[in-house]
């Protein structure tokens, strides 16, 4: 069952950057997008499970740190290779400051 959880500030990602965010043994990355709007991810990437958290973000893209594979972070579609299976994507509000992940 999925439930809200409290991953971070909002104030604590920059515009067009992340931020990683870890709960119960899961990697999640947290974006926050050139219009001040945040979206979260699945952590990993689907290509070898690097961490997407050393990632480039431009605009509402995420590249991969290792093999360059991109992601559109709002929807996880695998945008180049070498990733070919999207990133899962989980539902974000900002409520007092806060980013809260519905995971």
């Amino acid at each position: 069952m999925a439930s809200w959880v409290d991953a971070c500030a909002a104030d604590d990602i920059q515009a067009e950057d992340l931020a990683r965010f870890d709960h119960e043994g899961r990697t999640f990355v947290i974006y926050r997008g050139p219009a001040d709007d945040y979206f979260c991810t699945d952590g990993l990437c689907t290509h070898e499970k690097v961490h997407l958290e050393d990632g480039l973000v431009m605009d509402y893209e995420v590249e991969c740190p290792k093999h360059n594979a991109t992601f559109d972070y709002r929807t996880g579609e695998a945008l180049r290779a070498p990733a070919c299976v999207d990133l899962r994507t989980y539902a974000v509000r900002v409520e007092g400051g806060r980013v809260l992940v519905e995971v």
